[in-house]
């Protein structure tokens, strides 16, 4: 399969970011992503998606929205809308018609920033997801860029630190939302994960400081989306898009911190007689089965089944493991960056089913 580095999640001068669709391309392009995508607050932005290049490098961009009902106090239930190629913000009042509705237009639906907090010190609220018994959503938001920094400062000084250290932000994703994301898949659910900068590259004021929180080039070295697609992009608009949002959807993707060390080349696939599949796939257990993952470099790896630590792999950069449980499997990596151990890498799972034979004899 072709991998494709995304940045998925961040705000233009349409909503409540700084830069043009054209700036943030640029942006993107500087650290050499391989699309990105825009989703401003309640409104589909048309007729700027497309490739922007220059005689060095391009980047796809797209456009999708995040949604959220405006009239709703406090505020919550925040939906990234990708691919549904119509306005469905009036959609935002019903959670679930909305989904529904994405759904209908062929479209990708992520709840974003699962578990947020306010923010005292600017008036910002708690936009939390409260929704929890929605039904045929793609994925969430698991790690959200902007989310982790709000968790990072209660008094100016801390935010003014991390401010002008913004490599020092980044652990992991909310555990909260890790919780929740292992419960919905041991409840038998398909749910792909994703992660987003959430930029916005707001420029920031206190007494003498001054700084852009944080700049669009910095979220995109940091939070990404890697996506396995079938075919190199072709460089086609309308061929690519369908092949990424494709991606997506199947979850044929793992969230990468690409700010330690990039996390390009990371694989995790399993094998059970003689089929083969990727993260994001279903796998039928025929007697036994075997994971796999390749790590670009070494690093602390975790295999989980059903969000419990099978084996953990200090130091590696492979893990290769027969297993004969059905159950959802996910890897977790670790590298210690900056003095502290950071999360680098999470897949999304494969769903180990049972097979007949083991069925039969129960």
């Amino acid at each position: 399969m072709h991998e494709i580095v995304a940045s998925i999640h961040m705000h233009s001068r349409y909503s409540d970011g700084t830069g043009t669709h054209a700036e943030i391309a640029a942006a993107a392009q500087q650290v050499g992503l391989d699309a990105i995508i825009v989703t401003d607050h309640n409104v589909l932005v048309k007729g700027l998606e497309g490739y922007y290049e220059d005689a060095d490098s391009r980047v796809l961009l797209l456009t999708g929205e995040e949604v959220h009902d405006q009239a709703r106090q406090p505020q919550k239930n925040h939906m990234l809308v990708l691919g549904a190629g119509a306005e469905v913000a009036h959609f935002a009042g019903d959670p679930q018609e909305l989904v529904d509705r994405v759904q209908a237009l062929g479209g990708l639906s992520f709840l974003a920033h699962p578990f947020d907090q306010d923010m005292p010190l600017v008036q910002g609220p708690d936009i939390s997801w409260v929704n929890w018994d929605l039904k045929g959503y793609t994925g969430i938001e698991l790690w959200n860029g902007l989310t982790e920094f709000k968790g990072r400062f209660s008094n100016w000084p801390e935010a003014i630190f991390y401010a002008y250290w913004p490599r020092l932000i980044a652990n992991g994703p909310d555990p909260r939302t890790l919780r929740k994301w292992d419960e919905l898949l041991n409840s038998g659910r398909r749910v792909a994960a994703i992660g987003g900068p959430d930029a916005h590259a707001l420029a920031a004021r206190k007494g003498p400081f001054r700084r852009t929180i944080f700049p669009y080039e910095f979220h995109f070295r940091t939070l990404n989306t890697h996506i396995l697609l079938d075919e190199p992009l072709t460089g086609d608009l309308g061929t690519d898009k369908v092949a990424i949002y494709r991606g997506l959807g199947a979850g044929h993707a793992y969230v990468g911190y690409d700010l330690p060390m990039p996390t390009r080349g990371f694989r995790f696939w399993a094998k059970s007689g003689g089929e083969q599949v990727v993260m994001g796939d279903e796998l039928v257990l025929d007697g036994e089965a075997r994971i796999r993952a390749h790590f670009p470099v070494c690093a602390d790896i975790r295999l989980l089944r059903n969000g419990e630590l099978v084996q953990g792999y200090p130091r590696h950069d492979a893990l290769n493991l027969d297993i004969d449980e059905p159950g959802v499997y996910r890897v977790e990596a670790y590298r210690k960056y900056l003095g502290r151990s950071r999360a680098w890498i999470f897949s999304n799972p494969i769903y180990v089913r049972e097979g007949k034979s083991r069925q039969v004899h129960k």
